[in-house]
């Protein structure tokens, strides 16, 4: 038998084709089974970037399955906290890591090395562990007090989050050499970020109307100015930074999807 045809034997399967960038972003970004795909690479991820947002529809819908079968068994305070509790079990995490890391890094106040050897550190400080608290304690009194809105803000803070973690790699660059950030922007090519922000749009839209636009544009606003903090205190962003946009991205999708605003209900 030849080594070609062992080689060939033996190599993984690609069930998804041309379509494996997706099944790449939903293993990246959350512990969903993925069959079929070769093993992960870093040169494989960039390729997933923009299709992030549609990882986040995924896990939006997710929720809303998790957050219907909570409703018929408790209240909406319980149904809250059990989708709080999913979402972060469906990502592994991933982003609060990374939003307690950065936060124990930018508010240290120290040099900008200093800061960086911070955020590569595993324990958790202080001001990570109330980044943490907030973050997730947002989340859970915005999706209690949204009433049937709860739906429409499961699933579509996901999508946005994903996309302003989009917007941070695009736009910002990386603060080290060798991070996931200079990975990522290294192979990036020139319509990834039209597709990620056109997926962005068009489900804001069908899925939140008018207060899926401004949930939109809000996100990109907080996660512009919390880009450009970080770039002035660190140089640029890192992997953990990009979750932490990805974090704070779906607490302000949350507390607009599910505010109410008297002059929509005026005019809609």
């Amino acid at each position: 038998m030849s080594s070609e045809h062992t080689t060939s034997q033996h190599a993984p399967r690609n069930w998804w084709g041309p379509l494996w960038p997706i099944g790449e972003a939903l293993r990246f970004l959350t512990v969903i089974p993925v069959p079929g795909l070769p093993p992960m690479t870093a040169e494989a991820i960039p390729r997933a970037i923009p299709y992030f947002p549609l990882t986040g529809l995924a896990l939006g819908a997710l929720l809303a399955i998790v957050g219907w079968s909570a409703g018929a068994l408790w209240n909406e305070t319980v149904r809250a906290v059990v989708l709080v509790v999913a979402w972060g079990v469906l990502t592994a995490g991933l982003h609060l890591d990374g939003l307690s890391d950065t936060f124990d890094g930018v508010m240290s106040w120290r040099s900008r090395d200093r800061k960086l050897e911070i955020m590569r550190d595993s324990r958790i400080g202080v001001m990570g562990a109330l980044a943490l608290a907030a973050v997730l304690g947002l989340k859970a009194v915005f999706l209690a007090a949204a009433g049937d809105a709860w739906f429409t803000a499961a699933v579509l803070a996901p999508v946005l989050g994903r996309w302003a973690g989009v917007y941070g790699i695009v736009r910002f660059p990386p603060a080290r050499e060798g991070g996931l950030g200079r990975t990522f922007q290294s192979q990036l090519r020139p319509g990834d970020f039209l597709v990620a922000s056109s997926t962005a749009l068009i489900l804001a839209l069908a899925l939140g109307g008018i207060h899926g636009l401004i949930a939109l544009a809000l996100v990109w606003l907080v996660t512009h100015l919390l880009g450009r903090w970080w770039t002035r205190d660190l140089g640029g962003l890192t992997g953990d930074t990009y979750g932490a946009l990805c974090e704070i991205a779906e607490v302000v999708a949350l507390a607009t999807l599910t505010a109410s605003i008297p002059v929509l209900r005026v005019t809609m």
